[in-house]
């Protein structure tokens, strides 16, 4: 795909927000703007948010604007709709997970179908999805189930919840980016924490430019 002149909507989390992010020129989204000729970009990135509906009401009500409510809001005359998001599922989301089948936002399945399928039937444009890359977060570490207390008994590693995005993205024929095994950062490693990362999860400027490259190499070989 060439980008150039394109018009992509992102709508993510607090990664896609730019939280820990020191010149909003260096996060992600306004890099691959600029590196790659973009016409616009759209963020839709809001800290704390799930893909899955929240069963239990979050502390801070805003964390609870989960994905599939937003996605009604995305601007229409985009080029490609991007959604990069799951980690606060894996991390903090009380959703079931919930089983293949499902179709609503209640469990992280559902929300997962819910979301592509509403995509791809409203909008025009091409649906890109990404996944979570590792985490290591305020004592959870993503190669085990997440330890908050908002967590349920079916809670599982986070590369459990990249296999259901990335199953269902093969279901609807939409692409998928897995940075869990593609992106070069890895804040288990203490260097890639201390060099790319705020705190192990939001990426600091310098990890938002190799992020963008990712992405933005992935959107132009589609």
């Amino acid at each position: 795909m060439d980008l150039k002149g394109k018009i992509i909507n992102f709508l993510g989390d607090s990664i896609t927000e730019g939280h820990s992010v020191v010149d909003l020129n260096n996060r992600y989204d306004n890099v691959i703007k600029k590196e790659y000729g973009l016409k616009e970009c759209y963020n839709y990135g809001i800290g704390g948010t799930r893909l899955a509906h929240q069963t239990i009401p979050s502390v801070k009500p805003r964390h609870d604007l989960c994905f599939c409510g937003r996605a009604y809001d995305l601007n229409p005359d985009a080029d490609v709709i991007v959604v990069y998001g799951g980690v606060n599922d894996y991390i903090s989301g009380d959703a079931p997970i919930g089983n293949w089948g499902d179709k609503t936002p209640a469990t992280f399945y559902g929300a997962v179908w819910f979301l592509m399928d509403f995509l791809k039937s409203n909008y025009k444009s091409k649906i890109v999805f990404i996944s979570p890359a590792h985490v290591c977060y305020n004592g959870v570490v993503d190669y085990k189930p997440s330890n908050y207390p908002t967590k349920i008994d079916d809670a599982l590693p986070l590369v459990e919840y990249v296999k259901i995005i990335e199953k269902t993205a093969k279901e609807f024929n939409i692409p998928m980016l897995n940075l869990y095994e593609t992106l070069k950062i890895n804040p288990n490693d203490n260097k890639d924490y201390e060099k790319f990362t705020a705190d192990g999860l939001h990426f600091n400027d310098e990890g938002h430019k190799i992020l963008a490259r990712c992405v933005g190499e992935f959107l132009k070989s589609l």
